[in-house]
C-alpha cells in the first residue's frame, strides 16, 4: 500500500499517562508545547515532527511503524500518519511497502553531520581521548557527549585496540539516569536543575520499583563527583562493564554542560582500576574544559 494512502494504526492508545498532553487553545489534536510554554512563536507542527524523527534509535533496523512511533512520541495516531507523510515526501522518511514501516532518509544524516562540524571542540577532543584511551589498554573507550532529554548522545567517541569492545559510537544514546556519563551529567548541573529533571526520570521510570535504587545511584555520583572530581560506575548500567565519568563545564557559563566518560568490558577495566583512570578523566576534563570557549 502507497504511504500516501496509508491508513492510520487504529489500534487502542499506547500512551502512558504521564506521556499524555493536555488540549489547548490555538493547538489542532492535544498540541501542548513543551514545559506548559504556550508561546505564540511556538510551531507545534514542527516540534512534532522532530519528535518523530527523533523517536528513532540505531537498533531501529527494521523500521518503525505509525503505530510504533505513536506509542514513542505519545502523540495521536492520526496526527502521527500525517507527520510521517510529510517527512517521507521531503526525503528525511523512507517508507517499506512490504513491511508498512519507515526509516531515516539521507537528509537527516546530512543533518547530523552539520551538527558534527559545527562543534570544533569534537575535533580537539578526538586527539586527547585517543591518547588517553590508547594509554589505559585494550578494550577502552573514552566518550564525549551531550544530554538530549532523558539520554545523552555521543558526539565523539575514541577506542583502543581490542577485539572485543564496546558497541556504541557517535549517535549512540545511553540512559540519563543510569549510566556513568549521565549521572556525572547530572552532578555538574544546578541543584535546581537536578531536582527538575529527577522528577521527570521517576515519572518515566519503569518499573517504578526500581525508582529508589537509581535515586540511590544518582545521590552517590553527586557526592562522589563532589569529593573526588569523578564518578565511578561498577556495572550498573550494563552487567559487565565498568565506567567511570566526568562533568564538563567550560569556562564560559554560556556554554552547554557535557559528560566525558571512559568504559570498558570489566575483564579489561577491573573496579581497582577505576581510581586510576578515574585521575586521568579528571585532567583530560581539566584540559578540554580550557579550550571549550574558543572551540566549541
Amino acid at each position: 500500500m502507497h504511504p500516501a494512502r496509508h491508513r492510520p494504526w487504529r489500534g487502542p492508545e499506547a500512551r502512558k499517562s504521564s506521556d499524555v498532553r493536555k488540549r489547548s487553545p490555538g493547538t489542532d489534536d492535544d498540541g501542548a508545547q513543551p514545559n506548559g510554554q504556550h508561546e505564540r512563536q511556538f510551531i507545534t507542527s514542527l516540534h512534532r515532527g522532530l519528535e518523530v524523527l527523533r523517536a528513532f534509535r540505531p537498533d531501529d533496523r527494521a523500521g518503525l511503524s505509525n503505530g510504533d512511533l505513536a506509542e514513542r512520541t505519545g502523540l495521536p495516531n492520526s496526527t502521527v500518519s500525517r507527520l510521517t507523510y510529510t517527512l517521507l515526501t521531503t526525503g528525511y522518511l523512507n517508507y517499506d511497502a512490504v513491511t508498512g514501516r519507515y526509516r531515516m532518509g539521507v537528509p537527516v544524516l546530512s543533518l547530523g553531520y552539520a551538527c558534527l562540524s559545527s562543534m570544533p571542540l569534537r575535533d580537539t577532543a578526538q586527539t586527547y581521548m585517543q591518547t588517553l584511551a590508547d594509554a589505559c589498554g585494550e578494550g577502552i573507550m573514552v566518550a564525549l557527549g551531550s544530554r538530549d532529554e532523558r539520554t545523552m548522545t555521543y558526539f565523539a567517541c575514541a577506542r583502543s585496540r581490542s577485539v572485543v569492545a564496546l558497541q556504541l559510537g557517535v549517535g549512540s544514546r545511553i540512559s540519563l539516569a543510569r549510566s556513568a556519563m549521565g549521572r556525572a551529567w547530572l552532578a555538574g548541573c544546578s541543584a535546581t536543575e537536578r531536582e527538575a529533571l529527577m522528577a521527570d526520570l521517576e515519572a518515566h521510570t519503569q518499573p517504578r520499583t526500581t525508582w529508589p535504587a537509581i535515586r540511590a545511584g544518582i545521590e552517590d555520583a553527586v557526592k562522589q563527583v563532589a569529593q573526588q572530581g569523578y564518578y565511578a560506575n561498577h556495572g550498573e548500567w550494563q552487567a559487565g562493564v565498568n565506567a567511570v565519568a566526568v562533568p564538563l563545564r567550560s569556562t564560559d557559563p554560556d556554554l552547554p554542560l557535557l559528560g566525558l566518560n571512559l568504559g570498558g568490558p570489566s575483564h579489561y577495566l577491573p573496579a581497582d582500576r577505576l581510581p586510576e583512570v578515574g585521575k586521568r578523566l579528571v585532567e583530560l576534563a581539566t584540559t578540554l574544559s580550557q579550550r571549550m570557549t574558543a572551540n566549541f
